[in-house]
């Protein structure tokens, strides 16, 4: 039976001297919803702490959508760290709710952000916290559903098992269909199974318990999903998709925090979508098409949400917010609004040309930090490749723009591991840091302090990507790749950082595995794999302990190559992209074959739009 809702915020209150930053666990933040009568109640959770989840966008977006529903209400809930984590056990206190107080396992529904692949250990403690059994077989008739979305839902079968249901692509509208599903089953008595079998017919969502995972030889080992016979399952789910991008609420975050947070600003979504085709870039598969917002709208609530928060930097939020097509239009007019307010408009993505560089300087004001650029490969040959689509002058005409303009720090943004990578362009990587630190030294003269630092990803070939064909890097060959990189870095004034080859390596295998994959994700969980994302607590001996008590190596898992021809584990899931158009994709990076972006030239035949029945929105000019 589902446990009562009430208010148990007496049994934290007495542990909160006990733990580092207290302020995680207190309620009532300037911003917040009071309602919360429901009848239906929904719980959304990002499994990490609450100033690395608190800011998180999607989150606030389906708190708001939910709340503003007249018979449903929403409550968030972060995890606990590992102090608070400990004497909740200690004491038998149950995972509550931040809002309410409420035990999770009394919500109706408890919905999950998948953020990224490392937060899978911290599902299952979040459940195991809640007192919530892990799996959907396990879970009784009263216990609430479970459900995500998110970002990492595209490859959501190692954690399928755990979820109800997943809710692909955008959420405004699709988590109040999800709910109000759940509360009219709930209303007319249907069983569990039942209502799950509702759920499947709701557009964008996956139901994992109505499929059946075959392996034969047309799959990789870790076969396909096919809907179970007599289920009303899709055999592909499409996602959802927003049409009307300006018709949904622009300002999303109205919280306020007690505490310091990653991002502690107010952000604005200006767009959704990138159609530049970077060949690694999940998200620029899975968020299109490209929507705009109009620029009166993005400036209009933007103040309001500055005078209702209190904040004094506002980001400008998305996947490439120089490719609006009125940035300028929008930058002005925060210049004019917000004239003498001493408030910081901030851009976090910058194009790699001179309009970038411009849009850079008129929100930076007299200050001149660091401006970042993201060539990704060191060799021209290798940017087409991944279809960068940016050229040895653009990212020296933008570098000789932003010296110029006044900025003396230049970071870059680079990837090692991406198909057909030479030693030569892991050179290249050094040379240009270099050719960049010498045209500042041209520009401001070699006592004028300018520095480049670099820093180098490793590829992870993710789902519904040209390169979901591909393996990764084999880890030893990336750590020699790096001290390649390191030995050719010859001036001081260069700094390079570059990510764990072991983390890559996790990542990459959970990308890659199908849904016999959470054995792994358990066992990792059992042996005390948490915040795998956070350097000081990752663990990678108990990845490697956890995957060997499941028969498996996770380089060997990270590192295969699929068939092009192969039924991909994810294949029964679409964000619309055709899987022709990504064979074709794969096929041009391999021949260093560019794709123009579809906004600024013609249809390069994605089938997003036709899928979907949506379109680009485009309010300018962006050619």
């Amino acid at each position: 039976m589902r446990a009562a809702r009430e208010n148990l915020f007496h049994l934290i209150e007495p542990l909160l001297a006990h733990v580092e930053h207290p302020a995680r666990y207190l309620d009532h933040e300037w911003g917040a919803c009071e309602r919360q009568d429901g009848p239906f109640h929904l719980c959304m959770v990002y499994a990490d702490v609450y100033e690395v989840g608190q800011p998180n966008l999607g989150v606030a977006i389906l708190y708001n959508q939910v709340n503003a529903q007249p018979d449903m209400s929403c409550e968030r809930c972060y995890l606990p760290w590992k102090d608070m984590a400990g004497l909740m056990r200690e004491r038998g206190v149950p995972l509550l709710s931040l809002e309410g107080a409420a035990p999770l396992a009394s919500f109706d529904a408890v919905g999950f952000t998948l953020a990224h692949e490392l937060i899978a250990t911290n599902v299952l403690e979040t459940l195991d916290l809640a007192g919530i059994a892990l799996t959907s077989a396990e879970r009784d008739e009263d216990d609430p559903i479970i459900l995500a979305g998110g970002p990492s839902a595209w490859n959501a079968e190692p954690l399928a098992p755990v979820f109800d249901a997943v809710l692909l692509g955008d959420g405004e509208e699709s988590i109040v269909e999800v709910c109000a599903c759940i509360r009219d089953a709930r209303s007319e008595g249907l069983s569990r199974a039942e209502l799950l079998g509702r759920l499947a017919e709701v557009p964008g969502t996956y139901v994992p318990s109505l499929y059946d995972v075959r392996v034969d030889e047309t799959s990789t080992r870790w076969g396909y999903a096919v809907p179970r016979e007599g289920s009303p399952a899709s055999e592909v789910v499409l996602k959802r998709c927003v049409g009307d991008f300006a018709d949904t609420p622009a300002l999303a975050q109205r919280i306020v925090p007690y505490m310091g947070i990653v991002q502690d600003r107010l952000s604005l979504e200006v767009l959704r979508g990138c159609a530049r085709g970077c060949r690694f870039c999940q998200a620029g598969m899975t968020y299109r098409p490209v929507r705009e917002r109009p620029a009166e709208q993005v400036v209009r609530c933007g103040v309001d949400g500055l005078l209702a928060s209190g904040h004094n930097e506002i980001s400008l939020s998305s996947l490439s917010t120089t490719d609006h097509s009125q940035c300028a239009e929008i930058l002005a007019g925060f210049n004019r609004e917000l004239e003498g307010r001493g408030v910081r408009v901030s851009i976090p993505s910058q194009r790699l040309d001179s309009f970038g560089v411009d849009m850079a300087a008129a929100v930076a004001g007299a200050r001149r930090g660091g401006l970042t650029f993201a060539p990704e490969a060191g060799s021209q040959r290798l940017r087409d490749v991944i279809n960068k689509n940016v050229s040895e002058d653009d990212v020296e005409t933008a570098a000789r723009n932003a010296f110029r303009a006044g900025w003396r720090r230049m970071k870059l943004y680079f990837m090692i591991g991406l198909p057909t990578e030479t030693d030569e362009d892991v050179v290249g990587i050094a040379r240009l840091a270099e050719r960049v630190l010498e045209i500042g030294r041209e520009e401001l003269g070699r006592k004028a302090g300018v520095s480049v630092s670099i820093s180098v990803a490793v590829l992870v070939p993710k789902a519904y990507t040209p390169f979901q064909w591909c393996g990764q890097l084999d880890p030893d060959e990336v750590r020699r790749r790096q001290q390649l990189l390191l030995h050719e870095i010859r001036d001081r004034a260069i700094r390079v950082s570059y990510h764990d080859a072991s983390v890559s390596l996790v990542e990459g295998a959970l990308s890659k595995l199908g849904r016999g994959g959470f054995a792994l994700v358990r066992r990792a969980w059992e042996l005390g794999c948490r915040f795998d994302a956070w350097t000081s607590e990752f663990r990678f001996e108990l990845w490697q302990e956890a995957a060997r008590d499941c028969g498996l190596d996770l380089a060997e898992v990270a590192c295969e190559e699929f068939p092009l021809s192969a039924r991909l584990p994810w294949d029964h899931t679409s964000p619309g992209v055709d899987k022709g158009y990504l064979q074709r994709e794969w096929l041009r990076a391999t021949d260093g074959v560019t794709t123009p972006d579809c906004t600024r030239k013609s249809c390069t035949g994605c089938g997003v739009c036709p899928a979907l029945g949506v379109r680009n929105v485009i309010w300018g000019d962006r050619s």
